[in-house]
């Protein structure tokens, strides 16, 4: 008799989701507490006395210990310590980094603003050591239990979680400060310590999971770091195009980011906080009813790319889309104002990036699975780039700022649909890990140089702006007046009455132009390159790459 097949834990489809969203909540919180600072970046200013510059230091100290090679040691313990303890570890230095961020933002280790400043960026340098590798742990975690199940659907549904964070935390930390800083971070941090909890309670299952596994292959033993693999991957062309490539697009769009509330504010005069009118109350909080908004368009965007997947019928498939757009369009339809007036909100329409990538992402996946043409399709995103910043930048058209923020929202969700599977067509799978880790790397090498490069460029193009804030801030602290006195002073004088002038960001958002043009450059060579290698990158993903070079 044929022994019988033995069934493990992640034979069933509950818990594997269950697991999932376990191991989303972790990557929801980091996602939310690297994003959220840039919805409240006028509130910092007013409130702490802190200069554009300045904030680009803190963001980008959320880089430094990756720039030095902190994914690349990660990635070498997880090897040797596997998902649990790893996990724990890079884990708790995420949530203590952001413990210590929020100490810092309270005044509690600090009561100046310089004082303020070290202890958060200390925070950001400990958050950003753990954050990377958490990403780097749930993906590794995801092909553990969905391997030869839902794997690319469930690496999707772990990043729209991810893409959510980023989104709420943009859009709901100024409702959630209510015109503080602090309550904000607060919050921020408390979201990757929930997120720590969820994974203490994943580790149950996983150790069940192994232990039903004894004998059997384990974690770890197909995917070991060698240094030699970094020495075939920076000789080969492809990946050397595609790596630099990723940097110059991650440059031009997660840094602008952080910036881009206060730009649609200082450019084309959105609003910063929102009237009553246009906030949902629900349980007599503002928070939890713009919440619910963004939850719903979260769960539309989710029902649009994986219910019709999942149905093979054609006629059923038409028909599931016909519903939910119906019903997309009755929600739209039933919070039509307060749409109208999130839309000239600056917090609120940037938030609209993030949340836009959750929905074109799979859609650009699909097309890369079954048409190809993934260098095409980056060469376009590029183009996309290029128009968003310029339509950002030397133009004064609210119409064309619209169309830029959804070029760059399109850019965002296209060109990594386009190049991460790419990556597993030019490198071998045993030495995917190295190759995931060396790009994660140099990507934060650009993340570094343009989270602080965009806002000192910003203070160097505007000295009036700053010098007329910093003698306004003396004149109202010889008052005698608060900080949250101060704060409200200082957004009336800038936003209401005009007496403080606005910010311009013409010469800043020009330099991401300019990464757009190196990143066309970078994407036609790769696409000459693979033409010469024969990796196939504008195959189908399953067809056979005529002549291609050793891996």
């Amino acid at each position: 008799m044929t022994e019988a097949i033995k069934k493990t834990l992640k034979d069933s489809a509950a818990i594997r989701w269950i697991v999932l969203i376990l191991i989303s909540g972790l990557t929801f919180g980091t996602y939310w507490f690297q994003d959220f600072f840039s919805g409240i970046k006028p509130l910092m200013i007013t409130e702490m006395g802190i200069t554009s510059s300045q904030f680009g230091t803190l963001i980008q100290w959320t880089t430094w210990a990756n720039v030095f090679g902190m994914i690349i040691i990660g990635g070498i313990i997880l090897d040797k310590w596997g998902i649990k303890r790893t996990g724990i570890v890079f884990g708790l230095l995420a949530t203590v980094g952001a413990s210590l961020t929020a100490l810092g933002a309270s005044g509690t280790l600090g009561s100046d603003t310089e004082g303020q400043l070290w202890v958060m960026m200390i925070g950001r340098l400990l958050f950003g050591s753990g954050l990377e590798v958490v990403c780097v742990i749930a993906m590794r975690t995801i092909v553990k239990w969905f391997k030869g199940y839902e794997l690319a659907l469930a690496m999707a549904i772990n990043m729209g979680f991810g893409r959510l964070g980023s989104t709420l935390g943009q859009a709901l930390s100024i409702d959630i400060g209510q015109g503080v800083v602090s309550p904000a971070v607060n919050f921020a941090a408390t979201l990757i310590g929930i997120g720590l909890l969820m994974f203490l309670i994943y580790i149950i299952f996983d150790v069940k999971l192994d232990n039903q596994l004894k004998g059997e292959e384990q974690e770890g033993e197909d995917e070991q770091f060698r240094f030699s693999d970094l020495v075939k991957l920076v000789t080969n062309r492809s990946f050397l195009f595609i790596a630099l490539l990723c940097v110059t697009f991650y440059s031009a769009v997660f840094p602008f980011m952080q910036y881009a509330p206060d730009l649609l504010i200082n450019k084309f005069n959105f609003s910063y906080d929102l009237p009553e009118s246009a906030t949902v109350m629900i349980m007599g909080s503002k928070v939890l009813g713009n919440l619910a908004i963004f939850l719903g368009l979260f769960f539309f965007a989710l029902a649009i790319t994986l219910v019709p997947s999942n149905i093979k019928n054609k006629k059923n498939k038409i028909f599931s889309v016909v519903i939910i757009l119906a019903i997309f369009v009755v929600f739209i339809y039933s919070f039509k104002d307060t749409f109208g007036m999130w839309l000239k909100n600056g917090p609120k329409t940037a938030s609209l990036i993030p949340l836009g990538s959750i929905l074109f992402t799979p859609i650009f996946g699909n097309i890369v699975d079954k048409k190809g043409k993934a260098a095409s399709l980056m060469i376009l995103g590029a183009l996309l780039l290029i128009f968003a910043h310029l339509s950002l930048s030397i133009f004064d058209s609210t119409f064309l700022g619209y169309l830029g923020l959804l070029a760059l929202g399109i850019a965002f969700s296209l060109v990594p649909a386009a190049m991460w599977p790419s990556v597993s067509k030019i490198v071998a799978e045993n030495r995917l890990g190295t190759a995931y880790a060396a790009m994660f790397t140099i990507q934060n090498w650009g993340l570094n140089a343009f989270f602080k490069g965009i806002g000192w460029v910003l203070d160097k193009a505007n000295p009036d702006v700053v010098a007329k804030i910093e003698s306004t801030r003396e004149s109202l602290e010889a008052q005698g007046l608060s900080n949250l006195e101060i704060s409200n002073i200082l957004q009336e004088k800038q936003i209401v009455t005009g007496e403080i002038p606005p910010f311009d960001y013409t010469v800043p958002i020009l330099m991401l132009v300019g990464l757009g043009v190196v990143a066309i450059f970078l994407a036609f060579m790769l696409k000459k390159a693979d033409q010469k290698q024969g990796y196939g990158l504008e195959l189908p993903s399953g067809a056979d790459a005529p002549n291609g070079e050793e891996k």
